[in-house]
């Protein structure tokens, strides 16, 4: 294994990737008590389309998250969630656009509990009994997501944002899609993307790095699989579809989400553009800022208001929102605040601030353990090591800062998605 000392952080990270591919991370913590584990697999909701072996494959939406369902089902009649349970564990998983993660916390059995995630990670098992009674299940889930007005103002934005690409479409799928899914589907999709080649396995805890390599080999396959290469569809420009969507449901306040495409850096660059984008949004909009501040104290927003700079799927998109009874004032007062920005720029007291307080978030993150395991993951997907954004933020410079808001953030690339209350009837 490789060893990365981070004297800054009070952390060392051990890294292998296995014969057959896998990658292994793992964060020694002597003298603590607890264990996390995660095994992730890239793949997530927006995999729909993919090559492999000079072939073309399309998928039903919501198969990602279908076998994450599915996979704590055991061919002896166990379930996995049941058996971590008893062990002491606290097991689940989720699915995301980009990554389907397993993962554990637990205090004792630690070894145990790491061999029954292996396991049933990479046994699937499935009936055509069990994979229909699952449909009805997952049908429940999409309507109730489908009444819920955060999840409709934020695929609503996704949908004014991306013409073709799958982000636009929930990672559940829709009931039609999933009536699609078949056992040999869900099977073959299996096979794919969960050989050891696609997947990763973070550990973080008072372990032995030998010893956790020593268990992935034994409890994996040695064989290295062909990696699959996603479709996402043609390139999107970067105007929205359409600028301004409404929809009425049944809410208190009403609800907004302001969102902008922008290209993601690959390689080497990419951990960088992370860091500056958050950094630049947290001065143009975060709770210090002029913007918020201002919005705030007039009663335009309150303290649901919320940004993020994120990354999925090949997709890079700027979203911030929450209640406003006025959230065309809310997007109006944003592109005046962007344009004094690329006209003066950003304070300099206030960038060094900035920066104090994204350290200080990131340092305190070291905390989770699951936090940790679930960004190594990601991090090795896209390409870095999330340990090193420290270091990479002492060197991002308030130009940088500037450059992006002026570059990715002009008013015609803005679209607003807004959720507000039924009307009376008369």
């Amino acid at each position: 294994m490789t060893t990365k000392a981070y004297p800054r952080l009070g952390e060392t990270l051990y890294t292998t990737t296995l014969p057959n591919g896998l990658t292994l991370h793992v964060v020694p913590k002597p003298g603590f008590r607890s264990y996390y584990a995660v095994l992730a697999a890239n793949y997530g909701g927006d995999h729909r389309r993919f090559s492999l072996g000079g072939e073309m494959i399309d998928t039903p939406a919501g198969v990602a998250h279908y076998l994450e369902h599915k996979m704590f089902d055991l061919p002896d009649g166990d379930n996995a969630l049941n058996l971590l349970s008893a062990n002491g564990a606290d097991p689940n998983a989720f699915t995301s656009g980009s990554i389907t993660c397993y993962y554990f916390q637990c205090t004792e059995k630690f070894e145990e509990n790491l061999r029954l995630l292996i396991h049933f990670v990479t046994t699937p098992y499935f009936t055509a009994e069990t994979v229909q009674k699952e449909q009805g299940i997952i049908a429940q889930e999409i309507r109730m997501g489908e009444d819920s007005p955060g999840s409709a103002v934020y695929y609503n934005l996704l949908k004014q944002l991306y013409a073709n690409h799958p982000i636009r479409d929930r990672v559940v799928g829709t009931v039609e899609s999933i009536a699609q899914i078949t056992e040999e589907t869900l099977y073959a999709c299996h096979k794919v993307f969960y050989a050891p080649s696609n997947l990763c396995l973070c550990v973080e805890g008072d372990v032995d790095g030998a010893a956790i390599e020593a268990i992935a080999r034994e409890m994996l396959p040695p064989e290295k699989a062909e990696l699959p290469v996603a479709d996402f569809g043609p390139e999107e420009g970067l105007l929205p579809q359409e600028a301004l969507h409404r929809e009425c449901m049944a809410v208190s306040a009403p609800q907004f989400l302001i969102g902008a495409k922008f290209r993601p850096v690959e390689g080497e660059g990419a951990l960088r553009q992370r860091i500056v984008a958050q950094l630049a949004l947290r001065l143009l909009v975060g709770s210090s800022s002029r913007f918020y501040t201002s919005l705030y104290a007039d009663g335009t927003l309150n303290r649901d208001f919320d940004y993020e700079a994120d990354f999925s799927a090949g997709t890079a998109t700027v979203i911030l929102g929450g209640e406003s009874e006025e959230p065309e004032t809310v997007l109006s007062a944003l592109n005046e605040r962007i344009a004094e920005v690329c006209k003066t720029g950003f304070a300099p007291d206030a960038f060094e601030r900035a920066k104090r307080a994204s350290y200080g978030a990131r340092l305190r993150g070291l905390e989770d353990f699951d936090s940790v395991c679930v960004s190594l993951a990601s991090g090795q997907f896209e390409g870095y090591c999330p340990f090193d954004a420290p270091g990479l933020l002492d060197q991002v410079t308030k130009a940088e800062c500037e450059a992006f808001v002026r570059e990715n953030l002009q008013p015609e690339r803005f679209a607003l998605s807004i959720i507000e209350g039924k009307k009376a009837e008369a």
